[in-house]
């Protein structure tokens, strides 16, 4: 169901929104934060979301436009929040690059254009959890569905499946790497 699915892309990206906020947090202390990581991060969501996972909802959200108008105007523009979403991750990728290439920007104006881009993201993962992934679910026919299916291209996200990208190895491994030694912790 392309709904699980979703949902399931929802808690990949809350992953790399969390490995991007310890990145920063490294970054605010006036450590190294670990670059390559974070263009990998960048990378995945400049790839991923776009290509993917938001026409994917899109088709979806036509679907529930044309079944029940009035249900897809309370969800709000989508498309919108989309387009502001890569606006912000665009600002992200050049405050990154004006660090590593040492231009004068401030580092807490670096740590807001990270934030900004990470609470957006929540935000806008959590509406949709909220009020567009319920309410298509409620409105939407078996045929709808099938719909798009039908339309849906098939894909395996590049980070999180078996197929993963080579780009992607890095911040996989980074990933690993983070949840063992947050299991460690916990034992």
């Amino acid at each position: 169901m392309i709904i699980e699915r979703l949902s399931q892309e929802h808690l990949n990206i809350e992953k790399l929104l969390a490995i991007l906020e310890r990145e920063l947090e490294v970054f605010d202390r006036g450590d190294r934060a670990d670059y390559e990581v974070i263009h990998a991060v960048i990378s995945y969501f400049e790839v991923y979301p776009e290509v993917y996972h938001h026409p994917q909802e899109d088709l979806v959200f036509a679907k529930l436009r044309a079944r029940d108008p009035a249900a897809a105007a309370k969800v709000g523009d989508l498309a919108r929040e989309h387009q502001k979403g890569a606006q912000l991750l665009r600002r992200v990728a050049q405050a990154v690059d004006g660090v590593l290439a040492e231009r004068e920007i401030l580092r807490e104006d670096v740590d807001l254009i990270v934030r900004d881009f990470i609470a957006h993201e929540r935000r806008h993962m959590r509406m949709e959890e909220r009020d567009f992934f319920p309410v298509a679910l409620k409105v939407l026919k078996p045929q709808d569905w099938t719909e798009i299916a039908s339309a849906a291209t098939s894909h395996n996200d590049p980070l999180f499946s078996d197929v993963a990208e080579e780009r992607f190895d890095t911040l996989r491994a980074h990933i690993v790497r983070l949840e063992q030694e947050a299991d460690a912790e916990r034992k």
